[in-house]
């Protein structure tokens, strides 16, 4: 996988999945937003949270990059990485079709985390309302393990890296696309959702996601 362009992909996915992330998350962000306590500046806990949020899809990529790293130095093909690669374009291209309205399978691949998540949210709402910084950087990190699937498929491309530092890295890149409009949904939630959900905007988004994916998976099979 060519990494410079990987990155951009992975930023790409980040930011024009925010119609996504409007669904999967506006809500959790308004309501973090609307409980933090008057006497901290919301602002800096509105980049502390999203900044645990980050953490988390770092520590993801850490870990599963990690695997990767395992699963190649053992079997030292390329078929591994190049599985990963196309099951993450697939996997793209089926959310940025999900994200322009016209196929709702990438909903199916969420339910996958379910399980992970039944666990940490007793914890996250141990911390609610948030009322320290300690708290406010926590309850972000939990945050950033909800099922989504766009957070899947930027983990099969950090699996895919063979490399923990890189897993991190891509996503890093991944998160930092996400960071505009999930900042964005702590200061003006009801402005932005309204914005996001407009049928035009998400269908030109989500085809780009998805023609994006189709322009990758038509480069890598060529040069196969």
């Amino acid at each position: 996988m060519n990494g410079d362009i990987t990155l951009l992909t992975l930023f790409l996915l980040g930011f024009f999945g925010g119609g996504h992330c409007v669904g999967m998350c506006g809500g959790l962000s308004s309501a973090f937003a609307l409980q933090l306590p008057p006497h901290i500046n919301r602002f800096w806990l509105i980049v502390l949270l999203n900044a645990g949020r980050i953490s988390s899809y770092v520590l993801i990529g850490v870990l599963v990059g990690l695997l990767g790293q395992i699963g190649i130095s053992l079997d030292q093909t390329r078929w591994l990485q190049n599985g990963l690669f196309v099951a993450a374009n697939v996997l793209l291209l089926l959310l940025g079709l999900y994200l322009a309205g016209l196929s709702s399978w990438a909903v199916r691949v969420e339910s996958l985390g379910k399980p992970v998540w039944k666990r940490l949210n007793p914890l996250l709402n141990r911390l609610l309302p948030i009322r320290s910084v300690p708290a406010c950087f926590g309850a972000g990190m939990l945050w950033g393990w909800l099922p989504c699937g766009l957070v899947y498929s930027a983990s099969l491309y950090a699996l895919g890296s063979g490399s923990a530092g890189r897993g991190g890295l891509y996503m890093l890149a991944f998160a930092l696309g996400t960071l505009p409009n999930l900042l964005a949904m702590g200061w003006f939630a009801a402005q932005l959702k309204n914005v996001l959900q407009q049928k035009p905007l998400r269908l030109a988004a989500g085809l780009l996601v998805a023609a994006w994916a189709v322009w990758q998976l038509a480069v890598f099979f060529r040069a196969v």
